[in-house]
């Protein structure tokens, strides 16, 4: 049953929001919460919500977040189990000092992102168990660990993933087993 800008409906995509720092998706409020297309539109245009990027959009009255752009990285995958991987989550677990030129996402299933924003994205496909996958700011992102595998196989340059690793080591984020598995792998890819 399609529901228009009633006050439940508005609350209900109010705190999906909350969960996701501000963000909701045309489609979560379609096919999740059952609103009309035509009540997007006109929340839209009330500015009860700011378009952000391509069915994305942001509840402009709730505290956003600094880093706002790897929620939409996330929500742009249109996937629930996305998290932010490779090196996005080494920059992110401020272990490397990589500068990644793109947002990396990982999914479960291989998904066709059409969006004329694709150039500043790229998304990966693998199958995370539950202990690959940690929270930063309410995002799902891979382990620390799990990021520094993903970057051997990627390609990302020796120099920062040792320096992952030694930093993963010196903080905690890594734990002492992985860190020789890590090191192993990294001499092994010469």
């Amino acid at each position: 049953m399609k529901v228009g800008t009633t006050t439940p409906a508005r609350d209900a995509l109010r705190e999906l929001a909350l969960e996701q720092n501000g963000l909701v998706t045309r489609r979560q409020a379609l096919e999740d919460l059952g609103l009309t297309a035509g009540a997007v539109d006109n929340l839209v245009a009330r500015g009860s919500l700011e378009k952000v990027s391509h069915g994305i959009y942001r509840f402009p009255h709730l505290p956003g977040i600094e880093d706002e752009q790897y929620q939409v990285a996330l929500l742009r995958t249109g996937d629930p189990e996305a998290a932010l991987s490779h090196e996005t989550a080494l920059a992110l677990h401020e272990i490397s000092d990589v500068n990644p030129a793109l947002y990396h996402v990982t999914v479960q299933m291989p998904r066709r992102i059409r969006r004329a924003d694709n150039d500043r994205y790229l998304v990966h496909t693998e199958t995370l168990s539950a202990r690959q996958v940690s929270w930063w700011h309410q995002m799902r992102i891979v382990t620390p660990t799990t990021a520094i595998e993903q970057c051997i196989t990627y390609g990302t340059p020796t120099y920062l993933l040792r320096q992952a690793v030694e930093r993963g080591e010196r903080t905690g984020a890594v734990r002492r087993d992985d860190v020789t598995r890590l090191a192993e792998a990294l001499e092994a890819r010469r």
